[in-house]
C-alpha cells in the first residue's frame, strides 16, 4: 500500500529526474550540437575542460571566489543582526519583515533595480555626484576590477535576510534558563553567544553552510542579468558558461560535461555533510 501511495511522485521524479540526469551523463561523452546524433567520443569533453579550456578554469575559480565570499560575509552580518534583533521585542516583527522583503522579490526585478542603480550616468552614484558627493558614479558593472564585486553585493543584499531570519527563529528556540545560567556564572554577552547562542544553533549554521555552498556553484540569475559574464569574462560562473557553450554556440555535448562537473562538486558536498552527520557531529 506504501508504495501506490509513493508510487504517482517516484514515477514524476525519474521522468523529470532521473530521467535527465542520465541523458546528461550520456551526453557529456558525446560530441552534439543539442540537434540530430550524437557522436560517442569518451572522456574528451572532460580532458578538454581541466587542461585545455582556460575559460573553464576561470570561471571555476570565480565560482571558488564566490563561495569564499557567501560563506563568510552574509553569515557575519546575519549572525549579528539576528543576534541584536533577538534582544528587541517593540516593533519586532516590522524589522524582521523589512529585512526579509529582499529575499522574496524575484531575482530578476532585483537584478534589474540595481542594474539601474549601479549605472554611472542615472544610479545612485550620478545622483551623489550633483549633490556635490564626488566619485561614487563609477561603472561597477563595466570594470573587470569591480564586477564580480558588485554582482556579489547585489546578491547578498537579497540573501543575508533569509539567513538572519532562519537564525533568529534557531536562536528563539534555544531555552532562556541556559542565558540566566550563564549569568549567574558572570557571563557577558559576547561570552554568552560564544557558549550559549552558537552551539544551540549549530545545526541550523551547518546546514546554511552546506546549501549556501551548494548553490554557490549554482548561481546564475543575477549574474546573467547584470553583466552576462563580462566584461572580458571577469564576472563569468559555471552556470552562465555552461549556458553559452549549450544554447549560444550550440555545444550541447560539452555544455553536458560542465553541469556533470557542476553536480559532482554539489555531490562531494552533500557527502561532506552526510559524512559529519555519521561522525557525530550535530549538524
Amino acid at each position: 500500500m506504501p508504495w501506490l501511495f509513493i508510487a504517482p511522485i517516484t514515477l514524476l521524479h525519474l521522468v523529470v529526474v532521473v530521467g535527465p540526469s542520465v541523458a546528461g551523463m550520456y551526453y557529456s561523452l558525446t560530441e552534439w550540437s543539442g540537434i540530430g546524433k550524437a557522436d560517442f567520443i569518451g572522456l574528451e569533453n572532460f580532458r578538454e575542460l581541466f587542461f585545455d579550456d582556460h575559460n573553464f578554469l576561470l570561471a571555476l575559480r570565480h565560482n571558488l571566489m564566490w563561495l569564499a565570499f557567501f560563506l563568510t560575509v552574509p553569515f557575519v552580518i546575519a549572525l549579528a543582526v539576528a543576534t541584536l534583533l533577538a534582544q528587541v521585542s517593540r516593533g519586532a516583527m516590522a524589522i524582521r519583515t523589512a529585512f526579509f522583503i529582499p529575499y522574496v522579490l524575484p531575482s530578476v526585478v532585483v537584478a534589474s533595480i540595481w542594474r539601474m542603480l549601479l549605472d554611472p550616468r542615472l544610479g545612485f552614484g550620478a545622483a551623489l555626484e550633483n549633490w556635490g558627493i564626488k566619485g561614487l558614479a563609477y561603472p561597477y558593472l563595466g570594470d573587470k576590477n569591480t564586477a564580480l564585486p558588485a554582482i556579489a553585493f547585489v546578491d547578498n543584499w537579497h540573501w543575508w535576510g533569509f539567513l538572519m531570519i532562519l537564525f533568529l527563529t534557531a536562536m528563539q528556540s534555544i531555552p532562556s534558563d541556559l542565558y540566566d545560567a550563564a549569568k549567574i556564572d558572570g557571563a557577558n554577552r559576547w561570552q554568552e553567544f560564544l557558549h550559549v547562542t552558537l552551539p544551540g544553533i549549530r545545526p541550523t549554521v551547518f546546514f546554511m553552510l552546506m546549501m549556501t555552498a551548494i548553490w554557490s556553484f549554482l548561481v546564475f540569475d543575477y549574474v546573467w542579468i547584470l553583466t552576462h559574464g563580462g566584461p572580458a569574462g571577469s564576472s563569468e560562473m559555471l552556470a552562465t558558461y555552461l549556458y553559452k557553450q549549450a544554447f549560444q554556440r550550440f555545444e550541447a555535448g560539452y555544455g553536458a560535461a560542465i553541469g556533470i562537473t557542476m553536480s559532482a562538486i554539489a555531490g562531494v558536498m552533500a557527502t561532506i555533510f552526510v559524512l559529519l552527520r555519521r561522525r557525530g557531529w550535530d549538524v
